[in-house]
């Protein structure tokens, strides 16, 4: 028998998502979560060392910065002295 369009668009198969279901032994399923528990550990410890770099080289910019200020800041001090005196 065929059915309609009409008929193929409200019938069960046509709206339900196709599921997939996958059988494994517990063993396997026990070595499947180590694996991903060790691939998110391993981006972890990855994440934190791109992390750490980054604030560390944010620091260095800082440091030089808070440097190039305390040196303006020292070439300026002894004009305002002499500004101040005259």
């Amino acid at each position: 028998m065929y059915t309609s369009l009409f008929d193929s668009f409200f019938s069960d198969s046509f709206l339900a998502p196709h599921r997939t279901v996958y059988v494994v032994s517990d063993s396997q399923l026990e070595e499947l979560k180590k694996r991903q528990h060790q691939e998110e550990l391993d981006n972890l410890t990855e994440s934190r060392k791109r992390l750490e770099a980054n604030y560390q080289s944010r620091i260095k910019i800082l440091d030089e910065r808070e440097t190039e200020i305390k040196e303006e800041l020292k070439t300026l001090t002894p004009a305002e002295k002499e500004a101040v005196k005259a």
